[in-house]
């Protein structure tokens, strides 16, 4: 399957912790465009604002401590993305906190422009 096939069925398939932070970024509502479930380079990102080159994950247990994950954050930052991970638990029980920190990454990376 390749990556745009793979990103569509990922958009089908999104967890509760990505419905619900997807539901905050879509429409403009934090500061910008948002896309989900987009493809980066050889890898496919959670949440992406292009303007502020800035990814969103949303990450479960598997993640814990990832060297795959590292070495995809690695390669993202080299081609200029700032990443943020949050924890899928974090997302649904503190969700203002979680778009407080977008929100400012957002500002502060299109302040830099």
């Amino acid at each position: 399957m390749d990556r745009r096939q793979r990103a569509k069925e990922l958009r089908r398939n999104m967890t509760d912790a990505e419905h619900r932070l997807w539901y905050h970024l879509r429409a403009h509502r934090l500061g910008g465009k948002f896309r989900r479930q987009q493809p980066l380079g050889r890898y496919i990102v959670d949440f992406v604002h292009l303007g502020a080159r800035l990814v969103v994950e949303a990450d479960g247990g598997q993640h814990n401590g990832s060297d795959r994950d590292a070495a995809r954050d690695a390669w993202l930052q080299a081609n200029g993305y700032r990443v943020l991970r949050f924890w899928n638990n974090e997302i649904l029980q503190d969700t203002d906190a979680v778009l407080e920190t977008i929100l400012g990454a957002v500002a502060e990376r299109q302040g830099r422009e």
